[in-house]
């Protein structure tokens, strides 16, 4: 069984709003009175929650609160959330370059961070000098640096400017050489933040493979921070959500990304009505909308649904209506055009029209689909674009398809036959 690394109990932080240092000493006075009486902080009292769309009533806010968590050596943690929900602030605690107002951190393992640009370099120092610095610090001895020394400046792709000073350095490429001593220098937890978006999308694949290669091969452990879901997926095991500063799920990686997306997603089927952006000189929408023909209220994966789109042709066209699908990701998933087998068009005179797309059951995968609409005159010229217009989210059908409760890969799971023999 795999040993815990990191426990976290009943972290919290809290901030007090307004310019640094206003009546800073007299609160202080009154927390250290309060203390020497035996008494309790009387401002972990009050403050309101870290919830930036409502104005707060309290100059403290707390934005972390009654955090508890535990990681395992070699698990991959995603934290997801928001921008200010409380990630960045988990991440300076564990990394103890901020200390929490409440609560508790157990750590077993040298750390390895990166925050932010410029996170444990010394701007005057070159690139050579910081990673002797950084090994240092990470309590590796100068040999040992020297044996992963050409392997980093390689990995970052800086070699030429590895004897320049770092306050020099474009931030693609302080990124660049900081992930790669942080990855190399053998750390039991790495750390990283949304930091790596800094990177060209190059490097980023490049790093992601090096997470998921020191995590699988060498047990290390990683907290990784990033509002790129699909790349929380791709190398992350498990996965805590904050909202508003507290934790509001953890689990499974799948679960915890499907839970974030649909709380950002409106899922309801989308009517459009006239007049609003989705017209031009020959084409005007109605109306579109998701038709579930066996279950209305909670889609599963075993129903059968249709895409009705309702529109007005204002001059004579020949049309072909294709229709986009997007996985949660939004990654391009497919595309089916209404072009005829023989390669016909729709030739439409002026009115109102209605086209209908079918789709069987048994084809999506649970979770949340996004849907565009193209109008294309003839074959290649785009007439409009409904872009992710309709979305619908599809459960688990637990009676049709088994009782595995665990997660189903892939964006798609059709129901195919299968045919057992025996010889």
């Amino acid at each position: 069984m795999s040993k815990t690394v990191i426990k976290v109990e009943n972290i919290s932080k809290q901030y007090r709003l307004g310019l640094v240092g206003t009546g800073s000493l007299a609160h202080d006075l009154n927390r250290s009175w309060h203390k020497i009486r035996g008494k309790e902080d009387p401002y972990l009292k009050i403050g309101d929650i870290n919830d930036r769309t409502v104005k707060g009533r309290s100059e403290y806010v707390w934005a972390l609160k009654d955090i508890n968590f535990e990681v395992k050596q070699g698990e991959v943690l995603g934290i997801i959330g928001r921008n200010g929900a409380g990630k960045s602030t988990l991440l300076k605690i564990l990394s103890r370059t901020t200390t929490p107002t409440t609560g508790s951190i157990k750590i077993k393992g040298r750390v390895a961070s990166l925050l932010e640009v410029g996170t444990g370099f010394h701007p005057e120092l070159s690139g050579r000098e910081n990673i002797f610095l950084n090994g240092a610090i990470l309590g590796m001895t100068r040999n040992e640096i020297k044996k992963k020394f050409d392997e980093i400046v390689d990995f970052s792709g800086v070699e030429r400017y590895i004897d320049t000073p770092v306050k020099r350095y474009s931030s693609g490429m302080y990124v660049r050489l900081a992930f790669a001593v942080a990855a190399h220098l053998e750390p039991e937890i790495l750390i990283v933040d949304e930091v790596l978006a800094v990177g060209d999308a190059e490097f980023q694949k490049k790093a992601l493979g090096k997470m998921k290669e020191v995590s699988i091969g060498e047990g290390r452990t990683i907290l990784f921070v990033s509002h790129n879901i699909v790349a929380l997926q791709k190398i992350c095991n498990k996965g805590i959500l904050l909202i508003n500063g507290s934790v509001a799920q953890q689990g499974w990686i799948d679960e915890v990304a499907n839970n974030y997306l649909a709380l950002n997603t409106d899922m309801k089927t989308m009517f459009i009505g006239e007049g609003l952006n989705y017209n031009q000189d020959k084409i005007r929408i109605i109306k579109a909308l998701i038709d579930l023909k066996d279950n209305n209220d909670k889609p599963l994966i075993s129903d059968s649904l249709e895409v009705i789109i309702q529109f007005k042709v204002l001059k004579k066209v020949n049309l072909n209506l294709t229709l986009v699908v997007y996985t949660q990701n939004e990654e391009h998933l497919l595309s089916s055009p209404s072009i005829n087998n023989d390669g016909s068009l729709y030739s439409l005179d002026t009115g109102l029209h209605e086209i209908k797309c079918k789709i069987p059951p048994d084809f999506f995968n649970t979770g949340v689909y996004f849907f565009s609409i193209l109008f294309v005159e003839e074959y290649s010229k785009l007439l409009l674009n409904a872009d992710k217009v309709l979305s619908i989210e599809f459960k688990e059908n637990l009676i049709k398809r088994g009782q595995y409760l665990g997660n189903w890969g892939g964006s798609v799971r059709p129901n195919w036959n299968w045919d057992l023999n025996k010889f």
